[in-house]
């Protein structure tokens, strides 16, 4: 299955961005979602299929929420992805004495 969709980011949340089908758009969709999403910033209008490549999302995933909800969601990714984790010694390995 091919689809036309939309996507718009948040002016909110930095990583969150809104999927929907082109042909339906922001209308239809739940109050309680734009009230936490914003007002919908337009970034691109793209075909997704289940072949499309996708930065932070299995494109089959976004297609089947399409379907069933008429709206996709991605979140931003936990903070803690981009925190690297030290061992203790390696945090005062080049401090002077």
């Amino acid at each position: 299955m091919k689809l036309l969709c939309s996507v718009y980011r948040s002016p909110r949340k930095d990583g969150m961005y809104l999927y929907v089908p082109r042909q339906q758009g922001l209308k239809g969709l739940p109050e309680v979602l734009l009230a936490h999403f914003g007002k919908p910033v337009h970034v691109m209008d793209m075909p997704l299929s289940a072949e499309t490549r996708l930065a932070h999302e299995a494109p089959a995933k976004v297609l089947e929420e399409l379907r069933e909800r008429g709206f996709y969601l991605q979140m931003p990714p936990p903070e803690d992805e981009y925190i690297e984790h030290l061992p203790e010694q390696l945090l005062y390995l080049n401090d002077p004495l």
